[in-house]
């Protein structure tokens, strides 16, 4: 019974990094009022988000009060690479966008809009 135990347990651990969201890792934003942002994405129940995780401008890393906040939430995975469903916040801004994504290789195209208006960027993995 201990070796069914400990098999399964195997199983499970090595399946793990197999099932996780392609998204999740820290993703690096475009220019917006002269700073950008690593946002990192992890699991938020069913759902993705992603924080804040550090923040730039033109002389390097700054601090801001925005590091640690949501940025995306309730993304949902749609597979294929798309995500929808989700709201994005601009800290310049302090806008919040219904928003969806799009994933290929190492760009994640982000897309948000108030009402008819809509911004989007195409973010980049960081390595």
């Amino acid at each position: 019974m201990k070796r069914v135990i400990a098999a399964a347990a195997l199983a499970v651990g090595l399946a793990s990094p197999a099932m996780a969201d392609p998204v999740l890792g820290v993703w690096k934003t475009q220019v917006d009022d002269g700073a950008y942002a690593h946002v990192t994405f992890s699991k938020c129940g069913a759902a993705l988000c992603g924080v804040i995780s550090k923040a730039f401008d033109a002389s390097g890393e700054i601090s801001t009060p925005n590091i640690g906040k949501q940025l995306v939430w309730d993304m949902s995975p749609n597979g294929g690479g798309k995500y929808s469903g989700g709201k994005i916040w601009q800290p310049s801004t302090g806008k919040v966008y219904k928003s969806k994504m799009t994933l290929a290789g190492s760009s994640l195209k982000v897309a948000g809009c108030v009402g008819p208006i809509c911004k989007k960027q195409t973010w980049s993995r960081v390595k």
